[in-house]
């Protein structure tokens, strides 16, 4: 790999750039993963270690990410590679970008599939038909939603082609004008939510649940959860960050964007938390329902309560809105690495990459229906393998021997120098990634894989 194989587009602007990064980390862990497993996990005192471990991994390692990236100036395999001829550190590194790349596009094979959910549903809220629908009514239609291969095609699909027909355009003609649509669309609707969630009579409630420390309700599992979590909401591990920094000129702040990142994406998860509780202990439904809270029990909500036809469809365009703005930066690092390293032209590798992740995501497709008594690793389904590689093997890796990178083989000075760590942070910031961050991230590793 050569040195000057570069990445030749750049973000017009740090704000941008920061609203880029925050559309990957804003996805559907935020608005479908979290509510559920604070439900699940005793409220608050899950929020507090989740927060915690947001500074103690999250932060650390994707100012990392970033900064390997702008230091590299390329995609992840790339980047790495530059920086190895620096430094004169081992060539093996350069697995950690090859991880990174395959870990984004085997995320986006099932991630399409599971968003595809969200299109579907806002079509149907759209056109009504969640209007007095019951429990019942709730759980047939999602079992009769997930038991058709052609319907669950016809809707990954859609995703995929939206998330082609974007990246194709570039940087600036593509990603940026996709993102300054869909980021304040997002923002603008959930504080739309927000407003109504003030009329439920259940906001209290909510805030409660969300913020008032349960401790006897929080379980070592829990703590692992919130680890995990706290990693995968930012789009740690799978090269994201790591690209979009490669675009990201030198007068930017990595270390402002990246607080402005999670700030951003902790918020949005907060206050998307706070309106989907005060929906539904509005109606008198439970909390902790499990992965169903977003395609199941919402319904009932959005089919019984005043105005439910409009919230509703509000509720799922946020959800369009966060699935295509992740799902666009999953495959990002896969397209920079074919133009960089194999000439292809960005529009051969935005539809190859394309047609090799909507075929690769047939199989969690059939998964739900088909194939759902076909086991693969570990008695999990093709959709289930795909989820257990990347989210507990790839991505915890990546996210680990990130911070080994930068805490190790760069030095105190080479890394405060390209991040731009104020010198206040850089002793503190140095143990976090040389230790802290690395060892959590571990332990989420041995745990999930045992």
């Amino acid at each position: 790999m050569a040195q000057l194989k570069l990445s030749t587009q750049a973000w017009t602007s740090q704000t941008i750039f920061i609203l880029a990064a925050i559309g990957s980390a804003v996805g559907l862990g935020n608005l479908w993963k979290f509510p559920y497993i604070t439900g699940e996990n005793g409220g608050g005192a899950f929020v507090i270690v989740y927060l915690l471990c947001i500074l103690l991994i999250g932060l650390p390692i994707l100012i990392a990410e970033i900064t390997l990236g702008r230091a590299g100036k390329a995609s992840p395999p790339q980047a790495i590679a530059n920086i190895v001829r620096e430094t004169g550190s081992s060539k093996l590194w350069v697995l950690l970008g090859f991880n990174a790349v395959m870990g984004g596009l085997l995320i986006l094979t099932f991630y399409s599939v599971i968003a595809g959910w969200g299109i579907a549903y806002f079509v149907d809220s759209l056109f009504g038909v969640f209007s007095g629908m019951n429990a019942d009514q709730a759980q047939q239609h999602f079992d009769d939603f997930v038991a058709s291969p052609s319907g669950l095609t016809f809707w990954h699909s859609v995703v995929m082609l939206l998330t082609i027909l974007i990246v194709v355009k570039g940087v600036r003609s593509g990603i940026e004008r996709a993102i300054n649509i869909m980021m304040p669309g997002l923002l603008i609707i959930l504080l739309v939510l927000l407003g109504y969630a003030t009329t439920t009579g259940a906001l209290g409630q909510s805030f409660e649940f969300l913020f008032k420390p349960n401790f006897s309700a929080l379980t070592t599992d829990s703590v692992l959860i919130a680890l995990g979590h706290a990693f995968f909401t930012l789009s740690l591990g799978f090269g994201t960050m790591m690209v979009y920094g490669s675009y990201m000129p030198k007068d930017y702040s990595i270390v402002r964007a990246s607080l402005w990142i999670v700030a951003a994406d902790t918020i949005i998860a907060l206050i998307a938390g706070l309106v989907i509780f005060s929906i539904v202990f509005g109606n008198g439904l439970e909390a902790g329902s499990g992965p169903g809270l977003l395609f199941q029990t919402l319904p009932i909500a959005f089919g019984q309560m005043t105005g439910g036809w409009f919230f509703g469809t509000l509720f799922f365009g946020m959800v369009v809105f966060a699935a295509l703005s992740s799902a666009i930066s999953m495959i990002e690092p896969a397209i920079s690495w074919l133009e960089q390293n194999w000439g292809f032209t960005r529009r051969k590798a935005a539809w190859t990459l394309g047609l090799f992740s909507w075929t690769l995501g047939l199989g969690s497709v059939l998964s739900f229906n088909l194939w759902k008594n076909v086991h693969f690793l570990q008695d999990k389904t093709f959709f289930g393998t795909m989820d257990f590689l990347t989210s507990n093997v790839m991505l915890p890796l990546g996210g680990m021997f990130t911070a080994l990178f930068v805490g190790w083989v760069w030095t105190q000075q080479q890394r405060d120098g390209e991040s731009g760590m104020p010198p206040k942070w850089s002793n503190l910031y140095g143990v976090l990634v040389k230790f802290v961050a690395p060892v959590l991230v571990f332990v989420v590793f041995v745990e999930s894989v045992t």
